[in-house]
């Protein structure tokens, strides 16, 4: 397997992920979007940042399953649930910091959004993996 992240001449500087990510891979595993719930279904708490970090969590553990690292990850949505843009940037910056921060190099986009799937969800990230 191979992943190409590359930043093409012509496009604007990224703070931290790439614009294009080509990937040969013989398998794509693609991780339900994860939320902020603990392992009895319980919702995160202390804020954006609390739901964050159980995310990263989540998401750790779904790779580590899938016998994957944040490496191998190609593509990245993260969704939170906020029209203020220092939100968005606080959750960018708390995930680049995080030990699943490679996974941010790939293609990524980040969104602000109306509502999530769970009562007072604030964050969510839809993943994809290449082996």
């Amino acid at each position: 397997m191979t992943i190409e992240r590359t930043n093409p001449d012509g496009l604007h500087p990224t703070p931290g992920y790439h614009h294009l990510t080509k990937v040969h891979a013989d398998t794509l595993i693609y991780l339900a979007g994860q939320c902020p719930l603990d392992p009895s279904g319980v919702l995160a708490e202390g804020g954006l940042a609390g739901q964050t970090a159980q995310v990263i969590d989540n998401i750790l553990i779904a790779l580590a399953a899938a016998g994957a690292t944040p490496e191998d990850v190609v593509r990245t949505v993260i969704y939170v649930n906020s029209a203020d843009r220092s939100d968005l940037a606080g959750v960018w910056a708390q995930l680049s910091e995080s030990p699943l921060a490679p996974a941010f190099t790939s293609a990524s986009t980040l969104l602000g959004v109306a509502q999530l799937g769970f009562p007072g969800q604030l964050v969510e990230i839809d993943v994809t993996v290449a082996l």
